[in-house]
């Protein structure tokens, strides 16, 4: 059974950057495992990872959005061209098995948010939400703290941390089953 890994990040990273080379690795790692890398299909992290799982023999999805009109990156397989940034997140959101959050900005925010609140509310129903590096832990612990005041319990459950892409590939493998 295919699984689509939906990975968000930063568009900002170029190549050289710790954090082109960071998706680049995750795309490599996740595509040797079978997994299928899906993203918002332009530059930066989108690129990096797409071009990872091409050069590692894997398929890639781009869910871009219309607004302005750009061409995706030349790594995508299958691309989806959609007419709003809301609905570009809701088809990524549709097509993840589970999700990598990279380190990135507001838009990346708002896709580890709208991802978690979608749990949270059983909107969608609990996938794997993974990060990778450090960067998102302030975020998570804050909310987690936040929400166990508030009597929530923990909703930060089915977020897993990890250090390296290997390490999340990894991860991801065994969550589904995959040698």
């Amino acid at each position: 059974m295919e699984r689509i890994i939906t990975v968000f990040g930063s568009a900002r990273a170029i190549e050289g950057m710790p954090e082109y080379q960071m998706a680049y690795a995750l795309g490599k790692e996740l595509a040797t495992k079978g997994f299928v890398v899906c993203n918002g299909g332009f530059g930066g992290t989108m690129e990096a990872s797409a071009r990872g799982a091409k050069e590692a023999g894997g398929r890639t999805i781009g869910v871009t959005f219309h607004n302005p009109p750009r061409t995706p990156n030349p790594w995508i397989d299958e691309h989806y061209e959609l007419p709003t940034l809301i609905d570009r997140l809701l088809k990524l959101i549709e097509f993840g098995n589970a999700y990598v959050v990279l380190k990135g900005g507001t838009g990346t925010l708002l896709e580890l948010s709208a991802v978690w609140e979608f749990m949270n509310k059983k909107i969608i129903q609990e996938k794997p939400i993974i990060t990778v590096s450090d960067f998102w832990h302030g975020v998570v612990d804050t909310l987690k703290n936040e929400l166990l005041w508030e009597g929530m319990g923990d909703c930060t459950h089915y977020i897993h941390r990890t250090k390296t892409p290997k390490e999340c590939a990894e991860f991801l493998a065994d969550y589904f089953y995959i040698e």
